[in-house]
């Protein structure tokens, strides 16, 4: 009687470590999520959401000589990125200036998520998010490349606006009138636009 106990108490622990070396090797196997941020080469696929913060010389990177620092825009409100960067939906240009931290371009951008914003002031080379338009535009020197600065509003409650005669128009909105605007620098044109 002993020594059947003594062998299934055997039996049970060879299959326990088993089942736990099994267990390990498939904790080890499953992919690995990328931290906020990591470094990639240059010529690798930026993941949907990811910017590029900064690009350098890099030897470890053969074909490009370049590596990117990429960020995970996910819980983010504001970051610095490179002008070639991809720039996710939602998030808008608010500054460029000179940078040696993006190698190859030599600019860098500030970059501010919108997604609790009513109005922001942007670059001109900003994306506009669906939703936005342009009320005004004016010269500004925070803005290196275009020195034109527009101001955003978000238009999703409203049912009629004023807007620079270049804005978007969103979906389901019509000019109802048009006039010369000192606010609209570049075209000098504004728009007074309505829901239908």
């Amino acid at each position: 009687m002993k020594t059947l106990r003594t062998r299934t108490s055997h039996v049970l622990t060879v299959v326990l470590m088993l089942l736990g070396v099994t267990t390990a090797a498939t904790a080890q196997a499953a992919p690995q999520r990328l931290a906020a941020s990591t470094t990639i080469c240059s010529n690798s696929p930026i993941p949907a959401g990811w910017v590029v913060t900064s690009s350098y010389s890099s030897w470890g990177c053969p074909g490009t000589g370049v590596s990117y620092t990429i960020t995970d825009t996910a819980g983010q409100t504001n970051l610095t990125i490179c002008s070639f960067s991809p720039k996710p939906a939602g998030w808008v240009v608010t500054s460029s200036y000179s940078s040696s931290n993006c190698a190859g371009s030599g600019v860098a951008y500030g970059f501010h998520n919108v997604a609790n914003d009513t109005s922001a002031g942007v670059c001109s080379m900003s994306p506009i998010p669906a939703g936005w338009v342009v009320t005004s535009s004016y010269s500004s020197s925070n803005c290196v490349g275009t020195g034109v600065a527009y101001t955003l509003f978000k238009i999703t409650t409203q049912t009629s606006a004023v807007v620079c005669s270049f804005s978007p128009l969103p979906a389901g909105w019509v000019v109802s009138s048009y006039y010369p605007s000192s606010n609209c620098y570049g075209s000098g044109v504004a728009y007074s636009i309505r829901k239908a």
